[in-house]
């Protein structure tokens, strides 16, 4: 979605509101399978005394795969943003700031960005995800398999002591 802000560059203390739907393919990443509810996007560009914020929230409900386990499960994430916009050339770009494009900005891109960057490193289907067996592939959630760990030879010896 392109806002223009014409209307607030030269306006310290003028403000203009965006509400969106970022395009759930740009914010898919491998953990996520797909999304419930087209993800929305809502906040406020502001100046404030010459300086430019996008303040925003992005929300989406998903159906993703835990990293350990295999599991399905559904995540919801909202991600809240504060980022400044410049009025710099895009080769002298700060990194800290999104350059405008011209008089406005690509509020999606920005969005999805955010979203990007605020991922997990590991999706996990709750906290304390136990993941599989190594030996069996049984799903250790649901409770123990059964299988015999191997012991490092190293430790073989001891392992004779707790047999006894």
């Amino acid at each position: 979605m392109w806002l223009d802000l014409r209307d607030i560059i030269e306006m310290p203390g003028a403000s203009k509101d965006f509400s969106t739907n970022p395009a759930p393919e740009a914010l898919l990443l491998p953990p996520i399978l797909g999304f419930r509810t087209p993800p929305s996007a809502s906040g406020t560009v502001s100046n404030t005394a010459g300086v430019l914020t996008l303040r925003g929230r992005l929300w989406a409900q998903m159906r993703c795969v835990c990293d350990r386990c295999g599991r399905e499960f559904d995540r919801d994430k909202t991600v809240e943003t504060a980022v400044p916009l410049a009025d710099v050339p895009e080769d002298r770009d700060d990194g800290v700031s999104y350059p405008l494009e011209g008089d406005g900005i690509d509020v999606d891109r920005v969005m999805t960005d955010c979203f990007l960057l605020d991922a997990e490193g590991q999706w996990l289907c709750r906290p304390d995800c136990k993941g599989l067996c190594p030996v069996c592939g049984k799903n250790r959630n649901d409770g123990p398999c059964g299988c015999r760990q191997n012991v490092d030879p190293r430790f073989a010896v001891l392992e004779q002591l707790l047999d006894k």
